[in-house]
């Protein structure tokens, strides 16, 4: 039988303006399918801080021409929210962020966010047993903490020399300039990441002159994104099972890459013949093709579905340069063997830092940040908590996050977790729990064991899948549908449990 206990007010909250039961960070699909499943397990006391002014998260902040998902609508939703009326195969960033609207407003979840409210800082406290909370809105303690904090939501930046005097504009796809107009002006694109991949062929034809900077050429397979039709729509409405038919084979077809990593890399040749055919299809000029032909294998660092990237960089007013830069002037940017280029806009594709900025202010028990710790190596446990951080979870954290997989699913798979140890928490009276240093010990020691001939370590390329010593930076190495099954309940063994106002009973599952 569980025992119901009041959450009890800390003896420090007068000093404070308020105190909450769960603090949430973020309001993107983690932040949102949270606040959906702890409702609906009857968690009311609860507030999610977004510094933004909309939700949304990577869906809101990125509004670069061509934005989209790369993974198929029907998967890239939550399972308990269904979207039968997707117009694409793929769901570009508007119909997205309108979805995370809908399903925020149908499951009453506007009601807990906070926009235009940064987490300043998030500090444990002891001997309360509370998280101090500082947001550029007042302060607040919270029972639990729990980041929904995106993955992709700080830019990241090449070091240029002479960037700073530039005298045309510049901008980062995540911030893009929406007033400035491109149309007839000679533009440098640097990097060739996913993002530049989705706005290149949509810049291509009203510039001038565009420059691609390729460090290295990305795999691109077939996307074969395409409207779907009236009748489809039509017939996922009216039979639900169609729906869920179609989202588990998309997510067979995406697991399959898995067979690269995580079983035999020879199981390349048919991924990379499909990639070698639709660049022998798309692009003519037999120079450029072998421009943009990889020189790694395939999956050692992101491969990119796109029908439009390569036919876009075949066209006259389009050069790929792979010469390194050795300085940016007043309008042009010149190559280290000496070639000058006239340039009047620089647009930043190079992707993102490796953690978000809000790891930085999270501070455990001993003082020291995730961001502190991640510096050293990537660590947590299923990417859902973390040593030394009491009441703390997170969603996509170190090796929770991936490489051949929805975000959502493992999103998903987290969110039950955690909410499966809020339960525990509250049947049970526990007031403390925090994550057994041995358990993340070994739990890395296993990723670091199945990471050491994955492709992503062994496929001849550097990425942000790996650490700069050439360590796995934080995907899951291992089966999708594994890590599900690792969350499908809260392993309450791995914790040290305190108990709140009454004594703890034994917890047995």
């Amino acid at each position: 039988m569980s025992i119901e206990v009041e959450t009890p007010v800390p003896e420090h909250a007068s000093e404070l303006s308020e105190h909450r039961r769960i603090v949430i960070v973020g309001a993107g699909f983690g932040g949102i399918g949270l606040a959906v499943k702890l409702r609906a397990a009857g968690f009311e006391d609860l507030v999610i801080l977004e510094r933004a002014a909309e939700l949304g998260g990577t869906w809101q902040a990125n509004t670069y021409p061509g934005c989209a998902c790369d993974v198929p609508s029907q998967l890239y939703s939550y399972s308990f929210a269904p979207n039968p009326d997707w117009s694409r195969t793929y769901g570009r960033q508007p119909e997205i962020l309108a979805y995370l609207r809908r399903v925020a407003t149908e499951y009453d979840v506007v009601r807990h966010i906070r926009f235009e409210t940064e987490l300043l800082d998030a500090r444990w406290d002891d001997r309360h047993t509370v998280w101090r909370v500082q947001t550029s809105r007042g302060a607040l303690t919270a029972d639990v903490l729990i980041s929904a904090a995106g993955i992709f939501a700080e830019p990241k930046y090449p070091t240029l020399p002479g960037l700073e005097r530039f005298a045309g504009t510049t901008f980062h796809s995540l911030h893009w300039d929406h007033q400035h107009d491109l149309t007839g002006e000679r533009v440098a694109v640097i990097g060739t990441g996913a993002s530049a991949v989705q706005f290149v062929p949509e810049i291509q034809p009203i510039v001038e002159r565009l420059l691609l900077f390729q460090r290295s050429a990305p795999w691109i397979v077939p996307r074969m994104d395409r409207p779907t039709l009236g009748l489809e729509r039509l017939l996922l409405r009216r039979i639900p099972l169609a729906q869920r038919a179609i989202r588990g084979g998309w997510y067979a077809a995406i697991e399959g890459f898995g067979l690269i990593s995580l079983v035999d890399k020879r199981f390349r040749h048919p991924y990379e013949a499909l990639g070698r055919l639709q660049l022998l299809r798309q692009v003519r000029d037999p120079a450029l093709r072998a421009t943009l032909t990889p020189d790694y294998i395939i999956g050692c660092k992101r491969a990119i579905f796109s029908d439009a990237y390569l036919p876009a960089l075949d066209r006259p007013n389009v050069e790929v340069v792979t010469e390194a830069i050795a300085e940016v002037r007043a309008h042009s940017i010149v190559l280290r063997d000496g070639t000058e280029h006239p340039v009047d806009t620089i647009v930043f594709g190079t992707g993102f830092t490796s953690i978000p900025s809000a790891y930085h202010r999270y501070i455990g028990r001993h003082g020291r940040s995730i961001a502190d710790l991640y510096d050293r190596e990537p660590q947590s446990y299923l990417g859902a908590a973390v040593a030394g951080f009491p009441n703390f979870f997170c969603t996509l954290g170190p090796f929770g996050a991936a490489g051949n997989q929805s975000a959502v699913y493992m999103i998903e798979s987290q969110i039950a977790y955690i909410v499966d140890a809020l339960k525990t928490m509250r049947d049970n009276g526990i007031g403390r729990i925090e994550l057994r240093p041995e358990v993340q010990d070994d739990f890395l020691d296993e990723m670091e064991r199945r990471s050491a001939d994955s492709v992503w370590l062994t496929g001849g390329c550097q990425s942000y899948y790996t650490t700069a010593d050439g360590r796995n930076a934080g995907l899951y190495p291992n089966w999708s549908f594994e890590y599900r099954w690792r969350t499908r309940r809260f392993d309450v063994e791995s914790y040290d449990l305190t108990p709140q106002t009454v004594k703890l009973k034994e917890v047995s599952r």
